[in-house]
């Protein structure tokens, strides 16, 4: 039987369980989080994220996961500095030009700030003469850091960036920090 596991990931905590980084470096991993055995993350969410992280034993549904051929859609809810206009937005719908190519369109909406946010440690740094806003913001690719190169891109760079949905898991229910059986 496949083992699934949903985990609301904090901010500054390592998809991975173990720290292959600089020696004596105290960087939280899955393993202060998580103790079952044999299960690895299917993708990837960097340090600086926070949110829904799919953890499986089974290569395949890993694959499935991260692998961008199978454009499994992942949805984000990201505070981003500005507020974007209507020519910003549409551009994210349309796909934006990165280093490495253009994006695949995307799905993309303001949004009020989510219901129940936790708070974040360390908090958000913001700029009290720029405004903020929040987006959610549906991609069906993953490339390194791609939401916040999207954002950045058309001018209004991520301040926080919480990935809510994975295919059909969300992260409704589950504490940050915590995790559930999938």
């Amino acid at each position: 039987m496949t083992k699934i596991i949903l985990f609301n990931k904090p901010y500054g905590v390592l998809s991975q369980f173990t720290d292959k980084g600089t020696v004596g470096s105290a960087r939280q991993t899955l393993s202060e989080f998580i103790d079952v055995p044999d299960v690895y993350a299917a993708g990837r969410l960097d340090k600086d994220s926070e949110g829904l992280l799919v953890l499986t034993d089974n290569g395949r549904l890993q694959s499935k996961i991260s692998d961008p051929k199978f454009k499994t859609s992942k949805t984000y809810w990201v505070q981003v500095e500005g507020e974007p206009n209507d020519a910003q937005l549409q551009d994210l719908r349309d796909g934006v030009k990165l280093k490495d190519g253009m994006t695949r369109p995307a799905q993309v909406s303001r949004m009020a700030e989510p219901n129940g946010l936790w708070p974040r440690t360390p908090p958000v740094r913001f700029r009290k003469t720029v405004a903020d806003c929040w987006l959610e913001i549906t991609i069906s690719e993953g490339r390194n850091r791609q939401v916040r190169r999207m954002t950045a891109a058309v001018g209004c760079p991520a301040l926080r960036l919480i990935r809510y949905r994975v295919g059909d898991w969300t992260i409704d229910g589950i504490a940050n920090g915590e995790w559930e059986a999938g």
